[in-house]
């Protein structure tokens, strides 16, 4: 069964999308620990991270950073936290996520809660840079 990132991969549900290769996506959590929140998958559907193959897993940390690299441009933050979580989607993925401090990874927190304009804006200002 197709996970809900297949359905974004095949452009059959919305997203914020910020980069995409020939083997990956990066788009804007919608359920974000702060503004700016990515995440990265590869588009073959994978479940669990560690069982893509070697060289593909590298070119998605290859490609994460340059993600990384975009955000921390366009959203003022300390540094961007890297985070393999893998239990809320059946698909492998990384959250990127601005930090002011290590709480800011605290998936057990309230979710941010933004408006189509403020993600509108967050996704403008990412594109930009």
């Amino acid at each position: 069964m197709a996970s809900i990132f297949s359905k974004i991969i095949a452009g059959e549900i919305p997203c914020y999308k910020i980069a995409e290769n020939e083997h990956f996506l990066a788009f804007l959590d919608v359920f974000p620990l702060a503004k700016g929140h990515a995440l990265v998958i590869p588009k073959q559907e994978i479940d669990y991270i560690f069982d893509l193959e070697d060289k593909l897993l590298g070119e998605m940390m290859i490609f994460a950073k340059g993600v990384a690299k975009q955000l921390k441009l366009a959203i003022p933050c300390k540094k961007i936290g890297v985070a393999v979580v893998g239990l809320e989607v059946p698909h492998a993925h990384i959250h990127l996520v601005p930090l002011q401090s290590v709480s800011d990874l605290d998936f057990s927190k309230p979710k941010l809660q933004l408006n189509t304009e403020e993600m509108q804006a967050i996704h403008a200002s990412i594109l930009k840079k």
